[in-house]
């Protein structure tokens, strides 16, 4: 059961520092490199998992060596701003492989996806095909990464 009152203590920042970087570090190295035993300091990473503070582990893969070297930002406002439309468009729009991040936003647009794709024959069909079905879009606008001066999952 998550706790939203739970602030996480130097000792705790100091594992999620290590974890975002190697989440397949040992306990025993973590505790080592913080400097407490390895039973509490497994007791803390159980809590954090348990607290959602930890949501998950993953592996960072590099896009361009499993085909998806092009990268865009697409900006979307939907036609028509209401509960059962923008519900239905968040529905379908998750659901589209292609699409690995997705935020609802403010300003000009309401939603903006990162899509990749392996090259801009393949963008065109996904979003000919794909994206521009899903009813209730008004406005769309494409941005093409050119290059990644930064990516990161690190938080703390």
């Amino acid at each position: 059961m998550a706790t939203e009152n739970y602030i996480p203590d130097e000792k705790d920042l100091s594992i999620l520092r290590l974890l975002q970087k190697d989440a397949k570090m040992s306990v025993r190295d973590i505790s080592a490199r913080i400097n407490l035993s390895p039973t509490p300091t497994h007791e803390r990473i159980k809590r954090m998992e348990k607290q959602g503070i930890i949501k998950e582990y993953t592996a960072v893969v590099d896009r361009k060596k499993v085909n998806k070297g092009m990268m865009v930002i697409c900006m979307i406002a939907l036609s028509v701003h209401n509960k059962k439309t923008a519900g239905k468009f968040i529905e379908e729009v998750s659901k589209l492989k292609e699409v690995v991040e997705f935020y609802n936003i403010s300003g000009d647009f309401d939603f903006m996806l990162k899509i990749l794709a392996p090259n801009m024959d393949e963008f065109h069909e996904f979003f000919v095909s794909k994206l521009s079905e899903i009813e209730g879009i008004g406005q769309t606008k494409s941005i093409f990464v050119m290059n990644s001066i930064k990516e990161s999952a690190q938080i703390v």
